[in-house]
């Protein structure tokens, strides 16, 4: 009963302390929403950039042009041979008649040019999907030493420079979120120790009548949740309705019809309930720390 009378007292001066620092308190929930609202953006261009990078590996495919002279029967055969590759997904066979109907409907030159063939000169083949393009070079490969394969082509040269670039933004994006979210915890951390050296006096009077050490660390803990929390409240609300007029007004794409954005629910209550998470973590971290190392409690 105790440690629960403790906890709601606690709470309770948090609450209070908060108003009552009111200048201390606006400066941490001012670096809080600063940092908070970085975080958001980066956040919204990385999970935009993760997304356009995760649509354009999936669409990534190898072909696998048969032998002209393959039967009917060795072709059909080769599919579930495909399949049992490791890093296979799926294949789809494509005849060459399926071939010439979609290049004769990709431009007029190339269907007045067929049609004047008598034979069709395509190859039948497999569109073969794989589960991780970073291994697309070697599953090419693999594919190559099957008898009636004459080549598998999947773009080799630029899918592997893609490739490396989908990777290095992806890396890239994780580093600034982790990095802002360092330079938030830096700031609650500061803005929280300039509250507790303003009440150096008080807290060496709780010390005198002995308050325990639990008791004089908990309502600077609470304060930090507070804080963080409070924080966080006008980044989520440019997160929400700056993401959703962004989106409406660029007409879900960026660019081109090719990068797609985000749809805006459920990503910018997800994004929300993160910055939640992050602002209070990081205040109840920063108070912790501040009041562990400097006061020595």
């Amino acid at each position: 009963m105790k440690a629960i009378r403790v906890f709601i007292r606690s709470f309770k001066e948090a609450f209070k302390s908060v108003f009552r620092n009111f200048s201390l308190s606006v400066a941490s929930v001012t670096c809080t929403t600063i940092t908070l609202i970085l975080v958001s953006i980066a956040v919204l261009i990385s999970c935009n950039i993760n997304s356009v990078t995760d649509k354009l590996e999936n669409e990534l495919t190898i072909v696998v042009y048969l032998e002209k002279d393959t039967t009917d029967e060795q072709a059909k055969a080769l599919g579930p041979v495909l399949k049992k590759i490791k890093n296979v997904d799926s294949v789809k066979f494509k005849s060459k008649d399926e071939w010439k109907f979609e290049m004769q409907n990709y431009s007029a030159t190339l269907n007045s040019t067929l049609s004047y063939l008598q034979e069709n000169p395509l190859l039948n083949s497999y569109v073969v999907k794989v589960k991780d393009v970073k291994d697309l070079r070697k599953t090419a490969e693999e594919i190559k030493k099957q008898e009636i394969v004459r080549t598998a082509k999947y773009g080799e040269n630029m899918v592997d420079q893609l490739v490396t670039v989908f990777d290095v933004i992806k890396r890239v994006t994780i580093i600034i979120v982790l990095a802002l979210v360092l330079i938030t915890t830096f700031l609650i951390n500061n803005t929280i120790k300039l509250t507790i050296f303003s009440r150096r006096s008080e807290i060496e009077i709780m010390r005198l009548v002995g308050t325990s050490n639990y008791a004089i660390k908990l309502p600077f803990i609470f304060e930090g949740l507070f804080l963080g929390i409070i924080g966080s409240i006008i980044p989520i609300i440019i997160t929400i309705y700056g993401y959703i007029i962004a989106y409406t007004r660029l007409d879900g794409h960026l660019f081109s019809k090719m990068i797609a954005l985000v749809k805006p629910f459920p990503f910018v209550l997800y994004v929300s309930l993160f910055l939640v998470v992050i602002g209070a973590c990081v205040g109840v971290f920063g108070s912790y720390r501040a009041v562990r190392k400097y006061l020595k409690v």
